[in-house]
């Protein structure tokens, strides 16, 4: 297997199992801190706006031109809000069991049947759900691997920076997931292992791409396919991440968190392209 498909598949492991993580929420405790969740989701769209535009995009503007970049750019836009129509969101609001109603001496074991028959559909509907989640974020996470592979592709520096901003995402994904299917089934083992798999689809969008994309690809081709990949990150963020920091974290802390990802992609680009050898593609 080629030298760069094996680095971007390393990469892509780390955004993929980092729904594993976000399982670890559930397993541990049922009732996560959303909070918390919606300021490392803020964190995480700082880090990719920062990629988005700081980056990627404008990249591509100084590579192939304003009018290229921006096209290229804008048709990731249009590419991936297309695709989001066919995928469910996710939901990670807390799941309340049913709750029954008290009933006279005479009524109680009806009542009671009632209850369970309630509490049974109840659980099918949920579980349900969290395998609807699943595979939604299984079809989210496929083009993310792509992401990540040409990323790697321009250099080492670009592919970790995308697996990062990629993995902090996912994190909250994985609570999606697991919520329900914990709630449903009962199981930690079952919560952690859906949430697990649907992670794997991130590495996997890079084996496909891997075997696509030839290893010589022309310059301004994959200037501009990374300028939409830009495209691609800054509609996921505005569109999934933003809303739900704010719903979990309030506005006022989602922004401080915002821009903090920000400053910290800055500081790290920074950092990495005077840490790394000075032979290695960035």
């Amino acid at each position: 297997m080629d030298s760069q498909v094996l680095v971007a598949l390393g990469l892509s492991m780390l955004g993929g199992l980092s729904t594993s993580l976000g399982a670890l929420f559930v397993v541990i405790s049922q009732t996560p801190n959303l909070k918390m969740l919606g300021i490392l989701q803020g964190f995480a769209a700082g880090l990719m706006l920062s990629i988005s535009f700081f980056d990627l995009a404008h990249n591509a503007i100084n590579s192939i031109g304003f009018l290229k970049g921006n096209l290229w750019f804008f048709a990731g836009v249009i590419f991936f809000a297309l695709v989001s129509n066919f995928i469910p969101e996710p939901s990670i609001t807390p799941i309340s069991g049913a709750k029954g109603k008290k009933f006279s001496a005479c009524e109680q074991k009806d009542g009671d049947d009632r209850n369970k028959d309630i509490m049974k559909k109840h659980r099918r509907q949920v579980l349900f759900s969290g395998i609807i989640t699943a595979v939604g974020i299984s079809l989210h996470n496929f083009p993310e691997g792509m992401a990540v592979f040409l990323g790697s592709m321009k250099g080492l520096r670009v592919g970790l920076n995308l697996a990062l901003a990629i993995a902090l995402h996912n994190i909250p994904e994985g609570v999606a997931v697991a919520l329900p299917v914990y709630f449903a089934t009962q199981s930690k083992w079952q919560a952690f292992k859906l949430a697990t798999l649907s992670g794997l689809a991130e590495p996997l969008g890079v084996i496909i791409v891997g075997y696509l994309f030839p290893s010589s690809l022309n310059p301004e081709i994959l200037e501009g396919l990374l300028g939409a990949v830009g495209g691609v990150m800054a509609f996921l963020t505005l569109h999934e991440m933003l809303p739900l920091a704010f719903d979990y974290a309030g506005q006022k802390r989602a922004v401080k968190a915002v821009f903090f990802g920000m400053a910290f992609m800055s500081a790290s680009l920074y950092f990495l392209e005077r840490s790394l050898p000075a032979d290695m593609s960035l």
